[in-house]
């Protein structure tokens, strides 16, 4: 993959002076940590808000589908704004929102209203998510930027180890509302490190960036771009699989296999370090075969989990190693193809790349959204649907990992 003929490498001690790579490393890691944070420690009260709201299944699933969804297209006004304005203001504004809402959920007392506070918190989110990859491509060129992705993204999978963990600790002690607490407390710890350690990274501002013609024009050449396709529809696909896992597993875990909200926690921490311990073999993969080598390995991680989750839900086998073992194989191929897939995005755009990162962002949330409507309807207490939708988005990353990468994004 190569960047575009106005693709301009800019060094970090010239974007941000006096900021270490391991401080970068680290804010990567807290702001695209919010992602799984906002959905991993939730899941445990999920099953019990069901209950202590007198939610229906489909209600249920909105709480997660709804704040996908507004996290996707919000990514649409933040990337362009921080394409305009900077990396930092845009950051600030969004974190504050963020916590904000996470205040908002743990007081809401109906199920509507919580669905809400989960649009609003979705929305802000994205503001952290969507300046994480632009900040990438100021201060890297494309491999490096791969490398350091991974290493933001082990820094995630500790976040993702523990969320589920506390969230069910936090369940068992305080009820339903006890993770959306932790939740709150976390965001405001991620807008003071942001606040205190991180400067602005973006060297060259855009002062057309949000001019609606300019920004429609450019909205159609990075979704014409070939590997911006290949790397796009490769997170959004991976991400449909997890998602599938995120939005079903609490229920399959917790009301299907029978698993109090500590084990639940447990399991899911398992499932965490999977893709913990890939985000180091990235790392090395990326260093020796390039980014698209360490896709077409990884895949085969995707496609195990997939495909034996599914072989053993047909057989009628229902017990936990069923689940979880194909649960961590697939997380472990979805942590060597995402800091790829999130480095590959913005590769080629490096005067756009909060505008790339947020039409990328826009996919996933899409892809998102009608994972956790179809499991809203789908679910019929049993472990078919979880494991059905996650051995179709195996299948698709797989497809797309094999030929659309290999074939536009080298």
């Amino acid at each position: 993959m190569t960047p575009t003929p106005n693709a301009t490498v800019v060094p970090p001690t010239q974007a941000a002076p006096g900021v270490s790579h391991g401080v970068v490393a680290l804010a990567l890691s807290l702001l695209l940590g919010l992602q799984p944070l906002t959905t991993d420690v939730y899941l445990p009260a999920l099953p019990m808000l069901t209950r202590a709201l007198g939610a229906s299944m489909p209600a249920a699933q909105l709480t997660m589908s709804a704040l996908i969804l507004a996290f996707g297209v919000a990514q649409m006004f933040w990337g362009p704004v921080a394409d305009r304005i900077g990396r930092r203001p845009v950051l600030l504004a969004g974190l504050a929102l963020y916590a904000l809402a996470s205040v908002g959920c743990v007081l809401a007392d109906s199920i509507g209203t919580l669905v809400g506070w989960r649009m609003v918190q979705g929305a802000a989110m994205s503001a952290g998510v969507v300046c994480a990859r632009a900040i990438v491509r100021d201060l890297y060129e494309p491999l490096e930027g791969a490398q350091v992705m991974a290493l933001a993204l082990s820094g995630l999978g500790v976040i993702a180890l523990a969320g589920p963990l506390t969230g069910g600790l936090a369940a068992a002690a305080w009820g339903w509302r006890g993770p959306l607490a932790v939740v709150a407390v976390a965001g405001a710890l991620t807008l003071a490190f942001i606040a205190w350690r991180l400067p602005e990274t973006l060297s060259h501002k855009n002062p057309r960036a949000t001019q609606l013609r300019p920004l429609v024009r450019q909205w159609g050449q990075i979704g014409r771009h070939p590997a911006f396709v290949a790397w796009a529809a490769l997170v959004a696909c991976s991400y449909g699989g997890l998602f599938t896992i995120l939005a079903g597993s609490s229920f399959i875990y917790m009301d299907v296999l029978g698993l109090s909200p500590g084990p639940y926690g447990l399991a899911m921490a398992l499932g965490s370090l999977s893709y913990l311990v890939s985000t180091f073999l990235c790392r090395r993969w990326i260093s020796s075969l390039g980014m698209a080598g360490a896709v077409r390995r990884g895949a085969w991680f995707t496609l195990a989990g997939g495909a034996s989750i599914a072989a053993l839900a047909a057989l009628g086998v229902q017990g936990l190693w069923a689940v979880l073992l194909p649960h961590c194989l697939f997380l472990f191929g979805h942590g060597i193809l995402q800091p790829c897939g999130q480095a590959g995005v913005v590769a080629p755009f490096p005067r756009a790349a909060g505008t790339a990162s947020a039409l990328a962002g826009l996919a996933l949330a899409g892809v998102a959204f009608g994972v956790g409507r179809w499991l809203g309807v789908a679910l019929d207490g049993s472990v078919r649907p979880l494991a059905y939708g996650v051995a179709f988005w195996a299948a698709m990353t797989c497809t797309v990992a094999w030929t659309l990468v290999q074939r536009h994004a080298r």
